[in-house]
């Protein structure tokens, strides 16, 4: 089967900063939403994308410490959200839509890793709840304004999603919890929505990607114990980051979120993950974690977590009547 996950060369690379991918490109009149824009990456791309002249709307599980995070950034407002709860995102997305602003880019970066096993909503697992099903509740509901810019949506997934497709016979992990598993499994819906909204919505204007930011030391790794980063080779025994080939700093990890968000180089194009600014390849049949699995890119378990998705949060924006 053909695949449009193919490097198309575009002079960026692993060590490109949200700075050098934004370079001569003015923002001005733009507007964007940066879901956990005040800390890591998140951050980064608020500050990136803020100093390129768009106005930053941060949604923020935690508001008041999103404002002292962003204070010193000129054009950036926050508002309460808990991608959780989805009647805190059902709130978000009325209070936006009344203020009659259409968007240019949503950028859905916050996300949680790897916690102990918790419970959300109805009895839903956390990573999954948040991760995916909070931001496809967000954008289905944001879907007036979205259509109305022409915009393009950005799911922030990982290099994760190696770990696990989608387990549809216990969605929730009930019956054996496995932090990194439902991590996995998470991420690959991330790329998953990325794949059917760009299905839906390129007829309308808006295209969908997806992406690994590469591997950072962020917040996103507060649930992890010391020991098992210390394991890992993340951090020393005083908890300080070791320096690491590969490893990238927050601004070179929001480099590639900024570049889906803005760059001509993807006009015209749509429903592929990227890394390191380029289009990603196939990953290769070695388990080498590098590429994108053929099951998050899988346009019929695309659609199927689509239908589901929208049955669990009660909302999509493409249902006839919607």
């Amino acid at each position: 089967m053909s695949t449009a996950q193919h490097r198309i060369g575009t002079g960026f690379g692993a060590r490109s900063t949200a700075a050098d991918v934004l370079a001569g490109i003015d923002l001005t009149g733009r507007l964007a939403i940066v879901t956990g824009g005040y800390s890591g990456i998140g951050l980064e791309t608020t500050r990136a994308l803020a100093g390129a002249g768009a106005r930053v709307v941060v949604p923020a599980r935690r508001p008041r410490t999103a404002r002292e995070a962003v204070a010193d950034l000129d054009g950036v407002e926050v508002d309460e959200l808990d991608l959780g709860d989805l009647e805190s995102v059902r709130g978000f997305a009325e209070r936006f839509l009344a203020s009659g602003r259409t968007v240019d880019f949503v950028i859905n970066n916050a996300g949680i890793m790897a916690c102990p096993e918790t419970r959300v909503g109805p009895g839903w697992e956390a990573q999954f709840a948040t991760n995916h099903l909070g931001h496809f509740a967000l954008v289905n509901r944001l879907w007036p304004a979205i259509e109305a810019g022409g915009a393009r949506v950005v799911a922030v997934s990982s290099r994760g999603h190696h770990i696990a497709g989608v387990n549809w016979d216990d969605l929730d992990w009930r019956r054996r919890y496995d932090k990194w598993e439902a991590y996995g499994q998470a991420k690959t819906a991330n790329i998953l929505f990325a794949v059917h909204l760009d299905r839906l919505g390129r007829n309308h204007g808006v295209r969908a990607f997806s992406l690994h930011p590469g591997g950072i030391l962020t917040p996103l790794q507060r649930h992890l114990p010391k020991e098992e980063m210390m394991a890992a080779g993340w951090i020393d025994e005083e908890g300080n980051p070791i320096p690491q080939e590969g490893l990238k700093t927050p601004s070179q990890g929001a480099a590639t979120q900024v570049w889906a968000a803005t760059s001509p180089r993807l006009d015209g194009v749509g429903g592929v993950y990227l890394e390191d600014c380029d289009i990603a390849e196939p990953a290769p049949a070695d388990g080498t974690r590098t590429g994108v699995k053929d099951w998050a890119t899988d346009p019929e378990q695309a659609a199927r977590l689509w239908a589901l998705s929208a049955e669990r949060t009660g909302v999509d924006a493409f249902a006839a009547g919607a």
